[in-house]
């Protein structure tokens, strides 16, 4: 039987009950716009950001990256935006109310998740949840073996390591808000 996570952080000295979740407000590109361009060029809601530009539109949604936690019956959950293709972005749109079970699409990870440095974008799977949930992630694994998400995502993590990457979260690096 899985247990509740919980641990007393080394940090602030508080108990933190349930399994770490953490978010970022929006993608990282719309974040790094002036307040002059977000205004005139972007769209940001809940679940939905767009950029216009001149010789494009950059589109975003709002998904889940979930790490296993061993023992624990709830992963480690960050709260990314990935950039998805129009197409994708319809098709997220039009079965938003009435999801398709095992849809998917390809996206990029539009958010740099401080403790899991990468220098480039991460390509992902997108995969649409039932019950109005968040859309899931999956990051590629092809050419990204030795990648700490990758590697976290794909085989889990220890109670301590989730603990740790809390702390540093809640203290350190890793998260917009």
């Amino acid at each position: 039987m899985a247990g509740i996570f919980a641990f007393k952080c080394r940090s602030c000295g508080d108990v933190h009950e349930g399994s770490p979740s953490f978010a970022f407000r929006a993608p990282d590109p719309y974040v790094n716009l002036s307040a002059e361009d977000k205004a005139s060029r972007a769209t940001l809601d809940s679940d939905v950001c767009t950029i216009a530009y001149e010789d494009q539109t950059d589109r975003f949604i709002r998904a889940v990256l979930e790490v296993p936690i061993h023992g624990q019956e709830d992963p480690f959950l960050w709260g990314i935006w990935v950039s998805v293709s129009e197409k994708s972005l319809q098709r997220y749109l039009d079965t938003l109310d009435d999801p398709v079970p095992g849809d998917g699409f390809f996206g990029w990870l539009s958010n740099q998740i401080g403790i899991y440095p990468s220098a480039d974008m991460r390509p992902a799977n997108v995969f649409i949840q039932q019950e109005g949930d968040r859309p899931k992630v999956v990051i590629h694994t092809n050419g990204r073996e030795n990648d700490p998400l990758v590697i976290d995502q794909q085989n889990g993590i220890s109670v301590e390591r989730a603990q740790e990457l809390a702390e540093l979260a809640m203290h350190g690096q890793g998260r917009e808000e």
